[in-house]
């Protein structure tokens, strides 16, 4: 990102950031020492797989030869369905996905048996020598088909409040459409990766690149029917995740680990990327349709929508992700009368997964298509419409209140949207830009203000705790585990400061340790934007356990057994009398022989959660992260390319735990969030093939896109929150991903510039390709107003 951005920056920020020390990792990162897990020293005898892939989208399986694979030299096995020991089976909700298919096909490319031979390119050879007889089937293809056909995984899921139907037959105004929304390929830089070795002990010693390493560790001894105490599941770093390695990179895991337990090799697996992006999930691609009643101020009295999402082949976590994504529509907009049903595509394609915002993006860009086409229909700004249907607690209690149910509490939203309108120069702007647009005909810009309110919290309640292990050595150095996994987000980072300032410290004593299943056991993924929140209230609860201990050392070494210690700046001191003093290795010391305990393990859970999925109702999140994003666009209308000028972006992380981290998580995620509504699609042939499986074909986000302009200041609260987060720090993974909203709604500003009259819809594809954004501006100019 060009350094001109730099300086737009709040000054505070601009200090604070300055002050935060980098990323762990940051100097491993650059210069290559970091080691990711297909970048180890190899053991001696280290075998490779590749899969053999179907060339159906759905079929039956009627024979496999392997006769001609396995005769190969070097090649040690074809593993299929039958080798499997124990359950065939990785689905992390239903059961029903089988890590190897027995009988039938049900996506393109899927594996239907690997080739375990002495290298990687020798597999592939040898997996071209597996003869499969196959009998093709009908296969599902898109959201379309599996809804003329009912082909759907699970029930339908709803949301509601009130009586949508009434309200909207008696609205003062009605405005109906549809929306189709594309998915999202993860495209970490480190594609799915697994080692697996079976150590002298019989133990299944697994190095993943995983965001879920006890679930990892679970499906691996499932796979091979063994209990999980003899299953170890490390996670030196990933190289990313996004998501897609939270729940779908134990299928690589396990048969990696299948391939160790038969060869009774070393294994290692790192997909090639068009292979990765071909066996893998992406983000859901959704098909939503809205009916909206509203009055002549654009305040909404009604909203029904029909959610479908594309699960793919396999349920996977879409159950989860359609609900946060119905639990999203709403985003910071009050709706008396709403109801909101969901439903799940079974579709032959890669099963769809989890990806950052997990269903909260697709939602919200439905509530932002309804907001703007009620403010076109009225010919209001569409800011304007935005603002007044806020949540606001100045409101009466049920007008602050979601539609299932959970209070909007420390709804910072306003006041930061008046903050950043009035700092972002939004009117003045808008002023120009109308400027700019009667003095240009064949070019348009646009701009657009959008908000953002996100639950935090993983939806399935039980998944909200956490454990950390913290030693203390006898020197006063500090060695720190937790059950969260480093993708480069700067959690590790995170957790140094915690404990650091928690035990007060210096982080050069402390040292983070491996992610590891036989150091914190029973770990939740690191996702739903949690891993600061849970990970660090276990940190700071292991710590506290072992200040507790050291306390009364301190007291005694400094003669005040009575006194209030704090533990501050590498010293243990007397509250009263902070000139009375004695260094931390000291008070360390004297506990060792006193032969205190100078290990402790810290735990917690969030409190207050609730979740009646049945109902659609409760309390699913610990509290709301907001924002709002300023994007300002370049549309040129002979070909519907388009350039952001500019961004403006206020973001709500609290009492950031570390301002450079997560200035740099906004930055990003808003980045990927703009790749999404704009450049990344998606494409399959007519047989079920993904066309999109390179870089060369699936256009990510580049410098090229990322205006030179880029201003991110982070929203400073007047009052502290409620709710009590680590140290007053907020979640920052995921919520600046829906930001990028903004870039939509400006192109849809720019769009509509072209029309000889205001229109009272803007039709616009997500992603706005270019060819999106040019059908648009036919649309608009050829439609009447």
């Amino acid at each position: 990102m060009n350094d001109v951005a730099r300086p737009h920056r709040h000054a505070a920020d601009s200090a604070a950031s300055a002050r935060a020390p980098s990323h762990e990792s940051a100097i491993g990162h650059v210069t290559g020492r970091a080691v990711y897990t297909d970048e180890q020293h190899a053991p001696t005898g280290m075998l490779s797989l590749y899969p053999v892939q179907a060339l159906h989208a759905h079929a039956r399986i009627i024979a496999i030869d392997v006769h001609a694979a396995q005769a190969m030299p070097g090649v040690h096995a074809v593993l299929t369905a039958a080798d499997i020991p124990g359950v065939n089976d990785t689905g992390p909700i239903l059961h029903d996905e089988p890590l190897i298919p027995t009988d039938e096909v049900m996506f393109y490319g899927q594996p239907v048996a690997w080739v375990v031979a002495d290298d990687e390119s020798l597999a592939r050879t040898a997996a071209k020598h597996v003869v499969v007889t196959y009998e093709a089937l009908p296969a599902c293809l898109g959201i379309a088909e599996a809804i003329a056909t009912g082909s759907f995984h699970l029930p339908p899921a709803r949301v509601a409040r009130g009586d949508a139907g009434s309200a909207l037959t008696d609205a003062t105004h009605r405005v109906e459409g549809s929306l189709d929304i594309g998915g999202q390929d993860h495209f970490y830089l480190e594609t799915q990766a697994s080692w697996v070795q079976v150590d002298g002990e019989g133990i299944v010693q697994v190095v993943a690149s995983t965001q879920h390493p006890s679930e990892t560790q679970a499906m691996v001894a499932h796979v091979l029917g063994l209990p999980a105490h003899r299953v170890v599941c490390r996670c030196l770093r990933m190289g990313g995740g996004f998501g897609g390695k939270e729940t779908q990179a134990n299928p690589y895991a396990a048969v990696a680990a299948l391939a160790a337990w038969h060869c009774r090799r070393p294994v290692r697996i790192k997909l090639l990327r068009s292979l990765d992006m071909q066996l893998t999930g992406k983000r859901h691609p959704f098909h939503a349709r809205y009916e909206a009643g509203f009055d002549d101020e654009g305040m909404l009295q009604a909203l029904r929508v029909e959610l479908t999402a594309d699960g793919g082949w396999s349920c996977d976590l879409s159950p989860p992700v359609l609900m946060r994504a119905m639990v999203h529509v709403d985003n910071a907009y009050f709706i008396p009368h709403v109801e909101i049903v969901g439903r799940i595509a079974k579709t032959h394609v890669a099963s769809n997964t989890a990806f950052r915002g997990f269903g909260g993006p697709q939602g919200m860009l439905v509530g932002e298509e309804v907001l703007d086409h009620v403010a076109r229909h009225l010919g209001l700004p569409a800011e304007i419409v935005r603002a007044r249907n806020f949540y606001r607690a100045a409101s009466t209690p049920d007008h602050n209140t979601t539609p299932y149910g959970q209070p909007v509490v420390d709804n910072e939203l306003p006041r930061l949207w008046a903050q950043h309108l009035e700092g972002s120069g939004y009117a003045a702007r808008r002023r120009e830009i109308e400027a700019f647009n009667d003095r240009h005909a064949s070019t348009k810009r646009g701009l657009a203000i959008t908000p953002v309110k996100f639950g935090i919290s993983f939806n399935k309640t039980e998944y909200n705790q956490a454990g950390a292990l913290v030693h203390i050595y006898t020197d006063g150095s500090v060695q720190l585990n937790h059950g969260g996994t480093e993708m480069g987000q700067g959690l590790h980072t995170k957790m140094i400061a915690v404990a650091a300032r928690a035990l007060g410290i210096a982080r050069a004593r402390i040292q983070i340790m491996t992610t590891a299943t036989d150091k914190v056991p029973n770990t939740s993924a690191t996702a739903a934007s949690s891993g600061s929140d849970l990970n660090g209230q276990a940190v700071r609860a292991a710590c506290e356990i072992l200040l507790d201990r050291l306390r009364p050392m301190a007291a005694e070494l400094l003669g005040e057994p009575d006194a209030d210690i704090d533990f501050v700046d590498g010293v243990a001191r007397v509250r009263e009398a902070p000139d009375r003093s004695v260094p931390f290795e000291s008070v360390v010391q004297a506990a060792y022989t006193r032969r205190i305990s100078l290990s402790a393990t810290g735990y917690y859970r969030t409190p207050g959660l609730s979740w009646d999925a049945a109902k659609g109702f409760g309390h699913p999140f610990y509290y709301f992260a907001f924002g709002a994003a300023v994007s300002e666009v370049e549309v040129c209308g002979h070909t519907g390319v388009h350039r952001l000028l500019r961004v403006d972006i206020l973001h709500d992380v609290g009492d950031s735990l570390n301002e450079k981290i997560d200035l740099g998580q906004i930055e990003g995620g808003f980045v990927q969030g703009m790749g999404w509504l704009t450049c990344e699609e998606l494409r399959w042939n007519g047989e079920g093939r993904l066309l999109t499986d390179a870089p060369s074909t699936y256009k990510i986000p580049t410098v090229g896109e990322v205006p030179e302009d880029v201003r991110v200041a982070l929203y400073r609260r007047e009052h502290a929150p409620t709710t009590s987060v680590i140290f007053g720090s907020k979640a920052v993974g995921e919520p600046p991903f829906m930001l990028a909203l903004s870039v939509r709604e400006a192109l849809r500003d720019a769009v509509a510039a072209f029309a000889p009259d205001a229109p009272k819809r803007v039709a616009l594809g997500a992603p706005a390709t270019p060819e999106a954004i040019y059908r648009a501006i036919e649309r608009v100019r050829e439609r009447p107003a």
